[in-house]
């Protein structure tokens, strides 16, 4: 079980993780529709990295559970930490100005969805798609 990932520096780099993704959720199985929804999960958090702290990591792998097959998107970075994870998962919540679609959206597109956040230290969010 390999992990592929990208490093989150240049807006480049999210259109680097973003094709990464879509390459993955190809080899899974999973069609265009989920893999549209795994790409736009995977830019919103690649995004949010480049925005707020910087540097980080989109890491994606193959994951199964039981007879269940999926992708697992890992989002990390050493930045300042989300403060309120309950606001900051609230629609139209925005500390940048965008559309606040971010966090709500990706938990949204994807199955499972979880942050660890450390105010000062960094955030770490995995998502998983499984495969239907």
């Amino acid at each position: 079980m390999n992990i592929d990932s990208v490093d989150i520096v240049t807006e480049w780099d999210i259109v680097a993780a973003r094709q990464l993704g879509r390459n993955e959720a190809k080899k899974v199985g999973f069609g265009t529709v989920d893999q549209a929804r795994i790409t736009t999960a995977i830019s919103e958090l690649a995004r949010n990295i480049y925005l707020y702290t910087g540097k980080g990591n989109i890491a994606i792998k193959e994951v199964t559970e039981g007879n269940l097959k999926g992708l697992l998107v890992i989002a990390s970075d050493e930045g300042p930490g989300i403060a309120d994870v309950r606001r900051a998962l609230e629609d139209g919540f925005t500390t940048s100005g965008g559309l606040g679609a971010g966090l709500p959206g990706v938990k949204r597109l994807m199955d499972d969805f979880k942050i660890e956040t450390v105010v000062g230290e960094g955030t770490k969010i995995s998502a998983t798609k499984w495969l239907r």
